[in-house]
């Protein structure tokens, strides 16, 4: 796990190179351009619309294609655009009607089929559709109105009641009644699903195209980031120059490209003033934690690379608060259906390889809990001689729960201390470290779980770190003024304590999970011996839905927590700053979608 170490690169050329060697570094995709210069900033470029993205995002969601086209000798761009747009336009109306007309025929259909009389038929007489529940049918008989039920279910009784205005008095729901009949609304709805059908055909026709089509919309966007990139550029005729960031690694490949081109390539370090991107760079088996990482926020250039340590943990959490190895299992066999089409994309295998950890460690943690669907293995079986924990035991999981936090936030602090090696900020963060530490064994003494020399101990290690803290946590050179903010710092004590004790969740989550599993199993085997013969089928329905259900929370539960306390606490005190991520000035190619 690591940042990879940049350095800045300048190129040097003429004006009237500049085009083809954006080009060329576009080709090469190693280098995060930066604007330079007075001329620097993004352009409005002409490069791909938002109506051609509408028409990729369109096709593409199209649940059906067709076999691709790759032959581009009849392939016009602009009349997919243009078709998969207008289809588009003409469906969203259709199936709005389509919604509205099964809703109205729903509404209708319990009064048959009939038209509404002409005016003349019944004179200042109008008819008034009422849906009146049962309960209610004794007021509509005392009300004096002329009515007639014309149909009824099971909850519902449906009247039409003559009166020359709508009645006020009457029970239940008053339905509308237009011109248009119930034949004549189920004729349109014929007509609407015929159109619809035939444009869903003539989309999945379009779709033939679509590999050509992203060729064409890879190439527009390429065209828009060198256009981009152009403006970025220092320009003072007849010499241009574009300036980025790239991996140390690369220095000698871009040296050989001045060399061949006559341009001319100044590499620098990053000064105390620079601010480069970041770029994460993990071993694949863990990449996924870089993921994790960069989804709340970028580490800044100059701090370490979490991701390692959020992937484990996140799997950690994960198996603690799902706490079943049935659940576990289920989430593998899924996980197993989904392998294939998730190694589609580099994205999609880092994000296997990590449901593939979360799946082993709650597998693993159920065993050690003994929990299989809230079922505990047999005594005497192999299963139940590797149930380590109870996680009924309140005493012992809140314990270790505490642990796991402590552990978590002084790798948090050791890793800041590594970053700021050799100044005054890595002395403090060494003394919140001493500090986390001395106190959990100073509690651990009190509980009689570690040896008593502990509680001697543990005092003076917190006195070391709190001085450390006080002493070294200001930037001033000033002493007086660094006691200040020592002591400002030392407010976090209790802060500190509190993210620790936040690992609690872990404990209460997982208990809440495995007590859940265990209510419903009783619940099911309760209904199949009090009810019998259909007992037995309400009980496979309680433990579906109940498991389920459970299953759902639980999953929820793990990585809403999971990552909550990677994200506050973990990186409240190992990752203080923000970065910006790494964006390689690189080519768009292939495509977005397997066919």
């Amino acid at each position: 796990m690591s940042i990879a170490l940049l350095s800045k690169v300048t190129f040097y050329g003429l004006m009237s190179d500049k085009e083809k060697v954006l080009e060329d570094l576009q080709d090469m995709g190693c280098i995060h351009v930066v604007p330079l210069g007075k001329n620097s900033g993004h352009a409005e470029t002409a490069g791909l619309s938002q109506t051609t993205r509408n028409a990729l995002t369109f096709l593409l969601s199209c649940p059906e294609k067709r076999h691709q086209i790759l032959n581009p000798t009849n392939f016009h761009a602009a009349s997919v655009e243009g078709r998969a747009l207008e289809i588009k336009e003409r469906i969203q109306p259709l199936q709005n009607e389509r919604d509205f007309l099964l809703r109205r025929i729903g509404e209708l259909c319990p009064w048959g089929y009939f038209t509404s009389p002409p005016p003349e038929v019944l004179g200042e007489l109008k008819l008034w559709l009422y849906i009146v529940p049962h309960y209610q049918m004794k007021e509509l008989q005392g009300s004096g109105v002329v009515w007639k039920e014309i149909n009824r279910d099971n909850r519902f009784r449906y009247v039409v009641i003559v009166a020359s205005q709508k009645p006020t008095s009457t029970p239940g729901e008053y339905v509308p009644m237009e011109d248009v009949s119930l034949s004549d609304l189920e004729s349109r709805l014929e007509e609407v699903e015929v159109e619809l059908e035939d444009l869903q055909a003539a989309r999945v026709a379009l779709t033939r195209w679509l590999t050509l089509f992203i060729r064409t919309v890879n190439q527009l966007e390429n065209q828009e980031a060198r256009v981009n990139a152009a403006q970025q550029t220092f320009d003072s005729a007849p010499i241009f120059a574009v300036q980025g960031w790239t991996k140390l690694s690369n220095g000698q490949n871009l040296q050989s490209y001045a060399q061949r081109t006559g341009l001319a390539l100044t590499v620098e370090e990053p000064g105390p003033e620079d601010e480069p991107p970041t770029l994460l760079e993990n071993p694949e088996p863990v990449a996924g934690g870089q993921d994790l990482v960069s989804f709340y926020m970028m580490p800044s250039y100059r701090l370490w690379d979490p991701s390692s340590i959020v992937f484990f943990s996140f799997a950690v959490f994960f198996a603690m608060i799902l706490s079943d190895a049935g659940y576990g299992a289920l989430l593998g066999v899924i996980l197993i259906g989904y392998w294939a089409r998730m190694g589609h994309t580099e994205t999609g295998c880092r994000m296997r390889r990590l449901f593939a950890v979360l799946v082993a460690a709650s597998v693993v943690w159920g065993v050690l809990t003994g929990s299989f669907f809230g079922v505990s293995p047999p005594k005497g079986s192999i299963l139940a001689s590797l149930k380590l924990f109870d996680i009924q035991d309140a005493t012992t999981m809140m314990i270790f729960s505490i642990l796991i936090g402590a552990v978590h936030i002084t790798i948090a602090t050791l890793g800041t201390a590594w970053t700021h090696r050799g100044k005054r900020q890595a002395v403090a963060s060494i003394g919140w470290t001493a500090i986390i530490v001395g106190g959990c064994a100073l509690w651990l003494s009190s509980q009689d779980l570690v040896p008593e020399v502990f509680a001697d101990v543990s005092p003076w290690i917190m006195g070391v770190g709190m001085f450390c803290v006080l002493l070294f946590s200001g930037s001033k050179s000033n002493l007086p003024w660094r006691l200040v903010d020592g002591v400002l710092a030392l407010a976090g004590v209790t802060r500190a304590f509190g993210d620790v004790l936040s690992y609690l969740r872990l404990f209460a989550l997982g208990l809440a999970s495995a007590s859940l599993a265990l209510a419903f199993n009783d619940l099911a085997q309760q209904i199949s011996e009090s009810v019998a013969g259909f007992g037995t089928f309400l009980a496979l329905l309680i433990l579906l839905l109940g498991h389920g259900i459970n299953l759902v929370l639980g999953i929820m539960s793990g990585v809403v927590h999971g990552l909550r306390l990677n994200y506050i606490e973990f990186f409240n005190w190992g990752v203080p700053e923000e970065g910006t991520v790494f964006r390689a000035f690189a080519k768009k190619e292939g495509t977005t979608w397997s066919p």
